[in-house]
This record gives structure tokens, sequence and C-alpha cells, in this order.
């Protein structure tokens, strides 16, 4: 009962669903039951499909041990909608299972889920414009040209031109490095360096590059406060001030100097109850439906703990601002409950950790397709999302650097294009710095005492000194 380690890559969810479909199926015991005077061959009931699943689940390193009970029944519902088992009637779709004593069988074919096709994007590739390039819609042939009144010496010249005495003029234009090309390099190299830790020849299956905002990777590097949380520029995006008070309040309890109604018994409770509805009530998920496939991806370099926090590091500088500062607030919150001794329970049938997980995993990961693994992903996402978010929800200062130096190196070639004596004068080459700084002749270094290695010996004659 093994689960094989499914990596990084395209369709790692699809992946893990139809293994995880195909492991159910060929290794789930099968005996016969009796059912209402009625004994059914080579079937299970609802609580031994719990049963197996689940320890299946929890030896799998692609989920891990956090995986609860009721994920599993959540998953074996999806099972059942998606035609992977059916009741003992055959019955499949509408029925809603249940852990408890109800017979279920496998049907003859196991429905596995199809590699979606997406279309295949060409790979935007960056062509930054030459010196002699024309600026976009204009042409050598309309630039707009003044009349001139046809004279003997103009007829000469053109006349010398057409006959090769003199060197046609061309029309140079000097280009700049605009905000455009800035924000198409922070994109290009971004995704660049995610690939490369995903270990991928393309990103084309595990995101639209098209959808990728280069805007928002910018402010998600530069608009950081001092303790690296992102500033909002529409402050009509932040989050309501009702929720972010009972944040504070559950992040620094007891000391919850923020609200000022009276405490009361069960009233942490309350208070996280209205962080969980507002959460619970976002219209996507924090990671965005456009980045599940990307996040899921990473998810696969879990047993490499560094490249799968650089990975996520891209992955969450890729997120809308708003999303981004959301996504902070909130695992901020959940990392001080969990470490907070002094808070009491926050539930009664769950430890704070697994609250947690089980209550914000699915706002913050979750897929448009239902027929997914979803729950699972998440549930493990997060959890490694709150023993590391300090690191994942840093920028990458690697990856920053080599940017900022690739910005400024171009903005460093435009400018020695465009003045090439000024660049002369001010970052001279080997060359012409010799001509503005005639070298001068070094003095010979001063013959020291003790450089000498035997500084005291006494003078011995040799016999070429005689000689």
């Amino acid at each position: 009962m093994e689960h094989r380690i499914v990596g990084p890559g395209p369709y790692r969810a699809t992946k893990l669903w139809n293994e995880t479909v195909e492991l159910f199926r060929a290794r789930m015991p099968l005996r016969k039951h009796r059912c209402r005077f009625k004994s059914y061959d080579r079937c299970f009931t609802a609580a031994e499909a719990v049963d197996w699943l689940h320890e299946l689940l929890r030896c799998s390193q692609n989920f891990g041990p956090e995986v609860t009970r009721k994920q599993t029944v959540q998953l074996l519902k999806k099972f059942l909608k998606n035609h992977v088992i059916e009741d003992i009637k055959g019955k499949w779709g509408q029925e809603d299972f249940e852990d408890n004593r109800h017979l279920y069988r496998f049907p003859p074919s196991s429905p596995l889920k199809p590699y979606p096709k997406k279309p295949t994007y060409q790979k935007d590739v960056i062509k930054f414009p030459e010196w002699n390039d024309p600026p976009p819609s204009t042409s050598q042939e309309n630039i707009p040209v003044r009349p001139v009144v046809m004279n003997s010496e103009m007829w000469y010249k053109r006349h010398s031109i057409a006959i090769g005495e003199v060197p046609a003029c061309r029309l140079v234009y000097r280009r700049q490095l605009t905000e455009a090309n800035v924000e198409e390099i922070w994109k290009s190299m971004t995704l660049a360096y995610l690939q490369k830790v995903l270990g991928l020849d393309s990103l084309e299956e595990v995101l639209d590059i098209k959808l990728v905002n280069s805007k928002f990777i910018i402010h998600n590097v530069y608009s950081v406060s001092k303790q690296g949380v992102v500033i909002l520029d529409d402050k009509s995006k932040e989050l309501p001030h009702w929720v972010l008070s009972a944040m504070k309040c559950l992040a620094n309890w007891p000391n919850c100097s923020d609200l000022k109604q009276p405490m009361y018994l069960g009233f942490e409770k309350d208070v996280f109850k209205t962080i969980a509805d507002y959460y619970g009530h976002l219209k996507e998920p924090l990671l965005t439906f456009h980045l599940f496939d990307a996040f899921v991806s990473v998810l696969g370099l879990l047993q490499k703990e560094k490249m799968a926090i650089e990975g996520f590091q891209i992955c969450c500088l890729l997120l809308p601002p708003e999303n981004r500062r959301k996504l902070q607030l909130l695992m901020r919150m959940m990392a001080r409950i969990c470490l907070n001794k002094e808070m009491p329970p926050l539930c009664d049938g769950f430890g704070t950790r697994t609250l947690m997980v089980q209550t914000f995993s699915r706002c913050i990961l979750c897929s448009k397709d239902e027929v997914d693994l979803d729950e699972l992903l998440a549930a493990r996402l997060v959890t490694f999302l709150m023993d590391n978010y300090q690191e994942i929800l840093k920028v990458p200062l690697a990856l920053q650097t080599s940017i900022e130096e690739r910005v400024a190196h171009l903005r460093r070639v435009q400018f020695q294009k465009s003045y090439p004596e000024v660049y002369q004068e001010r970052f001279p080459t080997p060359e012409s710095e010799a001509l503005l700084f005639p070298e001068k002749p070094k003095p010979k270094p001063q013959l020291l005492m003790w450089a000498l290695k035997n500084p005291f010996q006494p003078f011995q004659r040799t016999r070429s000194f005689r000689m």
C-alpha cells in the first residue's frame, strides 16, 4: 500500500487523483457482505473504505500524516460523485456518502481523469528595441517633411547622392529603456527563475504566463512595510477594520488592546468565528485559481525543503498585492495562535493547529474543478506555510539582485550607445583611461629589513666574488 512520490510538473493534481483512484481500486479489500437478508459479493462498507483510504493517505509522502478522517470522507464523496465507486444497487452521482455501514462496490470500469489539453502558448521573448529602430507606428516613409524650394545647389546635392558621391543620410532614433521594458524584465526573469526551481522545460502547462502581471511583482517587492507586509495603494482593498481588529486580538491574546468590547466566557471563540466567516466567503482563494497548478507543482518539492521555499517565494510574488497582504496577515495570526500557550481551546474536537489548517486551507488554496484532491493538497500546503511563513513570504534576495543588476546594465548600455562621448568621459575603457589618466611611474618598493630571510647573518664571501 504505497504511494509513489509525484514530483513537480504539469498536471500534478490530476496525476495524484489518478494514482489514488488506481491504488484504491486495486488494493481495497473486498469481501461478501449481507444486507437485508441478501448477500453481496466483492463489496465494502463506507466505514471500511474510510479506514483503508485514510491509512493510505496518511502514509503517503504526497499528503502526510495531517490528513484527517473528515477529509477522507470528503474525498470519497467525490469518488461517488464521479463514479469511481457506486452503491450496491448501482446508484452514484446524486447519492451522498457517509461514514456508516452502507455498502459500496467498484463499477466495471474506472473513469480516470484525462489530462487537460491546454492551448499552447508561444514563448514571449523580450525583444529590446534596437537603437536605430523607429518608434512604434512610425515608418521611414511617413516622416513628415517640410517642402523646400528646389534650387541649383539643392539639385546638385540630390544628384550627388544619386550617383554615390555623398553618402545618404539615415534617420537614427534614440530609444529609452522604458517602464514597460523594466516590467517585462521583472516578469521574464521571475518566471525563468521559477522554471529553473521546478526543473521544467516550460511553464506553459503550469500557468498561463500571459495572465502574470509584472506590476504585481514589482509592487510586492518594493511596496512593503518594515515588517515586510505589503502596503496597498488602493485602501478600498484593505481588510475591513473589524476583521483586522479581530485578527490583532487573537494574535496578541490575551493583550487585546485594540478591542474595546468587554470579554466574556467563550469570547475568543466568537472572535475566531468572525475571522473564519470573512475568509470563508471570499470569492476566490488567496492563491487564486490561476496559480493553483503552480503552487501544487511546487508542493512536489517538499522533500527538498530549501527548493520548496524558493518555489513558494516566487509564486507568492505573482499574487495580486491585496491577496499577498491578506495571506501575510493571516499566516502571522495562525502561527502566533498555534505558539500561544495562553490561548484557550478554540474548538472542543480539534487541536489548535489542526483547527487552523482545516478552517483556512480552502480559502487559501482550491481549484475551480471539484474533481480534485484540492482539500488534501491545500492542507499539506497550509501546514508547510505555517512552519515556514517567515521565509516564504519574504522577497528572494538573489532574484531581486539579479534583476536590478540586469536593469542597471541595460541602462548603462543604452546611455553608452546614446552618448558615447559622455560615457567615455564618465566610464572610460582601459584604452581611453590610459589617454585621460597617463600612468605615472611607480616608485620602487623600499627594501625592508624584516623582508629579508636572514637579516642579521654575517656577510660571507662566495667563490664568484674572489674571481
